[in-house]
């Protein structure tokens, strides 16, 4: 395909609305350089407004100068993206593509499927976007630290024949810990008492990388808004009432269009969701969306209406339904391989000993090491998979959280139902790649295992998996 689509910039003002950083698209020449060159490396960013001296930060150049979010890579569905990540940072990094269903040895997993990649050297990415959707990307050394710093951004794959809106935006949200000095906290990184709570919390919001920017729209407009959580472990939680907002996608993959209704929108960390939006409001009117996920309502963004004549007089009344992605299959659980996955540990979790690698660690051991998670009694990723998985045969993992928080649990490679929640069966549940396990909740998930390789499965909020909440499955 690269002999016929290039990697193509389009900035803010050209889409009329706030984009996560430059575009870029795959066709260029064949006497050209094939692989968009995403180099991480410190930067600035105007995170706090433009009244504020821009915040040091790390993040993906591109073509140009660095951007927080980084350049979004759009491509079409069966078409190859690649990519050569070219490391400017002072400590090996990776690339993981979140989301797709990938071949394994371009997972990005330091460790698992590829080596990190050292200062100064690079690592070239190849491979097939098989479905349609929302995606992003992020590193997966140190990510606890390297995502906090600025480093991700968006893959879209776009449909054979996309849905009919006026035009297609991002709302990509973090939240960022921001000292005294208007810089990010160092300090923070690697504290025992974030890795053993809920995570490193932030105390600064943005929307594309900006504080409550302006999302420039015109009166009847319909516009397809995509939203991603990047923050490391921060659930967050959108209202965008008094408009009217409907679900069309959740994690990439097509769901059943769904109103948000008055509860808004919740979002674990590292989870996607589309929404079709139509603007029902009079040309000059500015229309906050509102983070709502604390008792203190915070203003993430707003719709700002141009003032020019309404592009429709009255919203579209026919519900926007994507095309299902193919090869998606839905797992019949008869006959299918069970895997039991008990969460255990952290603060207030009542962890006294755990295994590395078959060895036993009291918890006064474990904590030296920063190790204070466990699942079945296993502190960090092992030698051992949680489970080896012929090809193709049905899997249910069985999530029992017996912690006092919360967990993004993510699975590399696979889309996933829900099947039972605290023992009561769930059908027609949207495709997923990352699920939120509420404390003292259970949930059974179930995918078709027909994707070979070793994958990794583990909580999103990043501080966790580095304290041990991580495994993995293997695919034979």
């Amino acid at each position: 395909m690269l002999n016929r689509r290039h990697f193509l910039a389009a900035g803010l003002a050209a889409a009329g609305g706030v984009l996560a950083g430059p575009a870029w698209r795959a066709a260029q020449a064949a006497k050209e350089a094939p692989f968009l060159v995403l180099e991480p490396k410190p930067a600035t960013a105007p995170l706090m407004g433009p009244d504020d001296a821009p915040v040091p930060v790390w993040a993906f150049h591109g073509n140009g100068p660095g951007t927080v979010p980084g350049p979004v890579i759009r491509t079409r569905r069966g078409e190859t993206v690649r990519v050569r990540l070219k490391n400017g940072l002072p400590q090996p990094t990776t690339i993981h593509w979140h989301g797709i269903r990938i071949d394994n040895t371009m997972d990005g997993v330091a460790g698992l499927t590829q080596d990190a990649v050292p200062p100064g050297e690079t690592f070239d990415y190849a491979f097939t976007a098989p479905d349609a959707g929302t995606f992003w990307y992020h590193p997966h050394n140190k990510s606890w630290e390297q995502m906090a710093r600025g480093l991700y951004g968006m893959l879209i794959v776009e449909e054979d024949s996309p849905p009919d809106v006026d035009r297609d935006l991002m709302f990509v949200a973090d939240d960022w810990l921001i000292g005294k000095d208007g810089k990010i906290d160092e300090k923070s990184f690697g504290n025992l008492g974030s890795w053993s709570h809920g995570g490193r919390l932030g105390n600064w919001l943005t929307v594309n990388g900006l504080t409550d920017p302006e999302i420039s729209v015109r009166a009847g407009e319909r516009i397809r808004l995509r939203l991603v959580n990047t923050a490391n472990a921060r659930i967050l939680a959108f209202d965008f009432s008094p408009l009217n907002a409907h679900i069309i996608a959740m994690d990439g993959q097509p769901a059943a269009p769904s109103s948000l209704g008055t509860g808004g929108l919740t979002l674990a960390p590292a989870q996607r969701v589309d929404l079709i939006i139509d603007i029902d409001g009079a040309p000059g009117d500015t229309i906050p969306v509102w983070e709502v996920s604390t008792r203190q309502r915070l203003k993430a963004a707003r719709f700002v209406l141009s003032k020019d004549t309404p592009l429709k007089k009255r919203p579209p009344e026919d519900a926007i339904v994507l095309a299902s992605n193919p090869l998606l299959i839905d797992p019949k659980t008869d006959g299918a391989q069970m895997i039991d996955l008990v969460m255990e540990g952290g603060a207030m979790g009542g962890l006294r000993e755990g295994r590395i690698n078959g060895k036993t660690l009291s918890i006064e051991e474990l904590i030296e090491k920063k190790l204070v998670w466990a699942f079945n009694g296993n502190v960090g990723r092992q030698i051992k998979p949680l489970a080896s998985i012929a090809r193709g045969r049905t899997a249910v993992i069985n999530m029992v959280n017996r912690t006092a928080f919360p967990h993004a649990m993510h699975l590399h490679g696979f889309h996933f139902r829900v099947v039972e929640r605290n023992g009561k069966p769930v059908y027609g549940a949207p495709w997923r790649d990352t699920e939120l396990v509420d404390r003292d909740e259970q949930v059974r998930i179930a995918f078709i295992a027909d994707n070979p390789g070793k994958w990794l499965f583990h909580c999103h909020m990043l501080e966790h998996v580095a304290a041990g909440m991580v495994t993995w499955i293997e695919v034979t």
